[in-house]
């Protein structure tokens, strides 16, 4: 029997509805705002596979062009492989409810998400995160929900709670919030250089609008939920465990504080071997496999990590807690990328290229669910084995690597002037070197290549993350906690949070929050906001001394570009019948010329030459005759009545046979054959746009002006 809730959010309806499609999952829901509508079904494995050491959950968004009553682009009418924007969903969707399964069930989860109906004004991805919450919340599958999620904008100063795409375009915020009725769960999204007061009222917002969407869950739950399995975690033997940490005594202290990460983990693992060889030695191959030895030490290093920060107050690597690593930079390192750049933070490592190209180059792409359908600024992030000195499979771009590649153009693309500049961007980050938030390290790599480019940004832009280590009390409430700047790999894996803020000297243009533990303050975040804000100003001053405006002059390999502005209404004349004209241009200037419907021509070459070519056709294809002009033309048509020459590049007139000599003409082809060159005097231009030229004239004021020069 299908029930339903209602919550009222930014005063819009959201309904949530459960019972009436996909009864066989164990959990389903839909999820309706507008008229966009999304189902959300949720299944558990009834046990772990064999050998299971990780939670392994899966979720996968996907949208249906008929949804929207479109087709799908391409040549297959069919729905393929994953989009970015499906990719990106989907890790929007995993992030927030990861943390809330139990710790140590390994049985396979997967949610799945589809778009049933786009109204093309609000978006799917909210809903997404709702119905994962709804469908987890309402399964008979563990899970320590529910969450609410919201989009929230700021409208004219005034935030706004689920903005349609039109408001969305407005708006100076774009930020994605979930969470629980107390805490902050994840965050992501832009802004236009939001300062960081108003982002920690934004989050405030936020969390006040998702509570109705959490007890709407909550009354969903009571009325149609299931009551939750019976389950078994995996968890390493009592008597192993303490074997494991009597062994191990003090000795992994100073592996763990070994500065290099290889250095690093070669030391740990030089004290893990031994301990496992004992354990195993003890207790026998049986009843300590593999699995449970990384259990007992992912444990123990956890634990000895995690007692180092909060009660000796030492970093793996010697630095303090607001410490930023040692940071390199240089600008214009490889010589045929229209712009480069190499950014180093400690062991990490990015390097960037810039690719200037034409507005052609644009990234066009579907959008079912409404927003653009086109990108102008595009960044690519990749990650390979080699930048953690391991080996593994090499391939296309994985779901991390386009997360993380969103992120840091999202940081960056506030300020660049899309609307006015004429070029396409596009930034590749190559990772060389990882060991902590190489995302942020693309942001600022990315940042500098832009500048040696020559790409006018509006102000520079750098990132950090900020991680957390905490204590909890006997409810699992938060005890103590200290706030870790620009952390390492081993801190993240091992600790609480990665909060990752971008911005310039002015505010915030990109975030977000991934956390381990069930949820935080506010409160903590604001903390947060403000270390990174301190640590962004400082790496923006050393990004500075490389490098702290836009280089003047583009690279010699980069395509120029000249704006030429016509009447709309010679678009017609230069196209020409078939797109003749242009067609000719492009062969003749070897330019890439591109036309829009405002009259704005944008021309783009390698080359002065082809672009002077290009740019003198088009101003005289396009140049309005004068009257009282001599022009040099060429005849194109004979008549008893005259010839029409062609004075500017596709225009012609009509020089009249009395017009032809200062005598009686008795014949056109007396005075002038096809293909002549004659010079031509313009007499005027009637209503119709029709031109009355004269050879007589021109010869007679040619005559004066040679008998004034003798």
């Amino acid at each position: 029997m299908a029930e339903q809730v209602t919550a009222l959010v930014g005063g819009n309806q959201i309904i949530i509805e459960t019972g009436k499609l996909a009864n066989q999952a164990d959990g389903s829901v839909t999820v309706r705002l507008g008229e966009t509508i999304v189902l959300v079904a949720a299944v558990a494995a009834s046990k772990a596979k064999a050998g299971q050491e990780f939670f392994p959950l899966t979720v996968d968004y996907r949208e249906r062009a008929a949804a929207a009553g479109k087709f799908p682009g391409g040549y297959f009418k069919r729905e393929g492989r994953p989009t970015e924007k499906e990719i990106l969903t989907s890790r929007l969707t995993d992030r927030p409810i990861r943390p809330l399964f139990p710790k140590g069930w390994f049985n396979e989860v997967q949610v799945q998400s589809m778009v049933l109906s786009a109204d093309g004004e609000n978006d799917s991805d909210i809903l997404t995160i709702l119905g994962a919450s709804a469908a987890l919340s309402v399964s008979d599958i563990p899970w320590e929900g529910p969450l609410g999620a919201v989009r929230i904008g700021r409208l004219n100063g005034e935030f706004v709670a689920n903005p349609t795409h039109s408001q969305t375009r407005e708006s100076d915020l774009d930020l994605i919030y979930v969470g629980n009725a107390t805490d902050v769960v994840m965050f992501e999204g832009a802004a236009k250089e939001i300062s960081e007061a108003d982002f920690a009222a934004a989050l405030k917002f936020g969390h006040e609008s998702c509570q109705p969407l959490i007890q709407a869950q909550k009354d969903l739950a009571a009325r149609a939920g299931k009551k939750k399995r019976d389950i078994t975690v995996s968890v390493v033997p009592d008597d192993i465990l303490a074997e494991a940490k009597k062994l191990a005594g003090e000795r992994l202290i100073p592996a763990l504080l070994t500065h290099k990460k290889l250095e690093r983990e070669a030391a740990v693992k030089t004290v893990t071997d031994e301990i496992g060889a004992k354990l195993v030695e003890k207790f026998g191959v049986e009843k300590v496999p593999e699995t449970v030895l990384k259990e007992a030490f992912y444990y123990i290093q956890k634990e000895t990590l995690r007692g180092l920060i909060m009660n000796e107050n030492k970093r793996l690597d010697g630095r303090g807690f607001d410490d930023v690593r040692p940071i390199v930079c240089e600008a214009g390192l490889l010589p045929r990328a229209h712009g480069s750049a190499l950014f180093s933070r400690g062991e990490t490592q990015a390097i960037a290229l810039v690719t200037l190209g034409t507005t052609e180059d644009a990234q066009e792409f579907d959008s079912y669910t409404g927003g653009d359908t086109q990108k102008k600024f595009i960044l690519h992030y990749s990650f390979p084995n080699y930048s953690v000195g391991e080996t593994g499979r090499i391939s296309g771009p994985g779901r991390r690597e386009i997360g993380h590649g969103a992120l840091a153009e999202r940081s960056i693309e506030p300020m660049l002037p899309l609307d006015t500049y004429p070029y396409a961007v596009r930034v590749t980050s190559e990772i060389m070197e990882s060991n902590g938030s190489s995302s942020m390290a693309s942001v600022c790599a990315g940042t500098l290549a832009l500048l040696d480019a020559g790409v006018p940004l509006t102000r520079p832009v750098a990132g950090i993350s900020i991680g957390i280590c905490t204590k909890h009390d006997d409810k699992d409430n938060i005890s103590a906690y200290k706030l870790l700047t620009d952390i390492l790999g081993w801190e993240d894996g091992f600790c609480d949070m990665d909060c990752k803020i971008a911005g310039t000297e002015k505010g915030i243009t990109g975030f977000q929050l991934d956390l381990k533990l069930r949820g935080l303050s506010i409160a903590i975040l604001t903390e947060a906001l403000e270390k990174a804000r301190v640590a962004r100003l400082a790496i923006l001053k050393i990004m500075a001394l490389t490098l702290a405006a836009p280089r003047p002059e583009l690279s010699k390999y980069a395509p120029r570009i000249v704006q030429v502005k016509i009447n709309p209404e010679k678009i017609g004349a230069l196209i020409g019948p078939g797109g003749k004209n242009i067609k000719r241009l492009v062969e003749e200037s070897g330019c890439e010329i591109n036309i829009d419907d405002d009259g704005t021509v944008n021309i783009y070459s390698v080359s002065a030459e082809g672009m002077k070519i290009a740019r003198d056709a088009i101003e005289g294809m396009t140049a309005e005759a004068e009257i009282g002009k001599i022009y040099r033309g060429k005849v194109v048509t004979i008549k008893e009545f005259g010839a029409f020459v062609e004075f500017l590049p596709g225009r012609d007139g009509l020089v009249h046979i009395s017009e032809l000599a200062n005598f009686r003409v008795k014949q056109t082809e007396d005075i002038v054959k096809m293909g002549d060159e004659i010079w031509v005097k313009c007499l005027g231009v009637d209503e119709k746009g029709r031109v009355r030229l004269s050879r007589k004239a021109a010869m007679e004021e040619r005559e004066k002006e040679m008998s004034a020069k003798t």
